[in-house]
């Protein structure tokens, strides 16, 4: 297992900006079940975002990295207390060391989804990364470090950097904010991403950030749900509500309790997508993923959620909750992705940190041939 083993490089990774054009279509955001060179993590060490539950926290990202590892690379951020730990996790669980690479980059948290570069595929078939602005979700001052994972990461795989500007100024986007069908569509909330609550772009107005995402993502179409599910401090990341598995295929939380906080802001996503089409002009097929048990932490609503499953090269991750549905959304998803292996992940003690699978895992796709 060696350090930086695909960076070895002190120069930054070359940048150009984008501006407010129309979405050309020149590079496309894969969808997250295209094959994978690597998923990128971070090795937790930041024990206030699991308030006297750390201990087990360590342990559960072992788990993820085993499972991961079986079908592609596994990229973990380390500092120099954390690297020795984590190898002897992965000792310990009897990895692979020749598929794990340990990058020395400093993080203030373990979330890569939301601090990592976007990647997309250019028309060559190479990778690069799309850079965009991290502010902490508009909500944590503690941010420094990961502001600068982007680019550490895409300087680490060797990516081309295109960093994400409207104006001279950097657009701000976490990856849980989106989720992308690979062939021109892009999910996301209102609440999330138009809202002057936790403001991630104020003054930046959905036609313009629609651009940006075309431009940057090459997305032809966004279709906008309005609010995400309680308990989530980022304010309505769509990677807790709603999720492709397949070209006009999405699931969707359902919560049946009307009584529930959740019941009728799922209920109203519903009824938009029922009448939405994707950027191909087809109607897309919905499926109902059902909602767990509410899980509360000293008087605080965690969101716990199904639709927060990883696609890896062979697998998905799901994450359970000691629930009687965990099994009906396994079943569900299994139905979804019949060609992969569905792994449920325990993650009751990694949600008291407001995330779990899908938050802390980041997809850096394969290079291909160009078509």
């Amino acid at each position: 297992m060696s350090l930086n083993t695909r960076a070895g490089r002190s120069v930054p990774a070359p940048t150009r900006s984008v501006s407010r054009r129309p979405a050309t279509g020149a590079n496309v955001m894969p969808a997250e079940w295209a094959p994978h060179r690597a998923t990128w993590i971070a090795w937790p060490h930041h024990a206030p975002d699991w308030p006297g539950r750390f201990g087990p926290i360590p342990w559960c990202f072992g788990e993820i990295v085993r499972a991961l590892v079986r079908g592609e690379t596994v990229a973990v951020l380390v500092n120099a207390a954390t690297e020795q730990r984590a190898r002897r996790m992965f000792r310990r669980l009897a990895i692979d060391p020749s598929r794990v690479e340990l990058h020395r980059v400093a993080t203030d948290r373990s979330w890569v989804r939301d601090t990592g570069p976007l990647f997309v595929r250019m028309p060559d078939g190479a990778v690069a990364a799309t850079l965009w602005r991290f502010n902490g979700w508009a909500k944590y001052p503690n941010h420094r470090r990961d502001a600068r994972v982007s680019a550490a990461i895409a300087r680490a795989a060797g990516s081309p950097a295109i960093r994400v500007e409207v104006e001279g100024r950097g657009v701000v986007l976490e990856g849980g904010a989106i989720d992308v069908d690979g062939q021109g569509t892009l999910l996301a909330t209102e609440e999330c991403l138009l809202s002057e609550v936790q403001a991630r772009n104020p003054g930046l107005g959905r036609a313009a950030l629609e651009s940006a995402l075309g431009e940057a993502l090459g997305v032809r179409k966004v279709l906008w749900l309005g609010r995400g599910i309680a308990g989530d401090d980022t304010h309505g990341h769509i990677d807790d509500v709603c999720r492709f598995v397949a070209p006009g295929v999405v699931v969707l939380c359902t919560e049946t309790d009307p009584k529930d906080a959740n019941y009728e802001p799922l209920a109203e996503n519903r009824e938009r997508l029922e009448t939405a089409r994707d950027a191909a002009g087809r109607k897309l097929d919905v499926v109902r993923l059902p909602m767990p048990s509410p899980i509360v932490f000293d008087g605080v609503r965690v969101p716990a959620s199904y639709a927060n499953f990883y696609v890896a090269n062979g697998r998905v991750l799901v994450p359970v909750f000691n629930d009687p549905r965990d099994r009906d959304a396994l079943g569900i998803l299994g139905e979804l992705f019949p060609d992969r292996e569905i792994t449920p992940i325990y993650c009751g003690d990694l949600i008291w940190g407001l995330g779990t699978i899908h938050c802390m895992t980041q997809q850096e796709p394969a290079a291909e041939p160009p078509a």
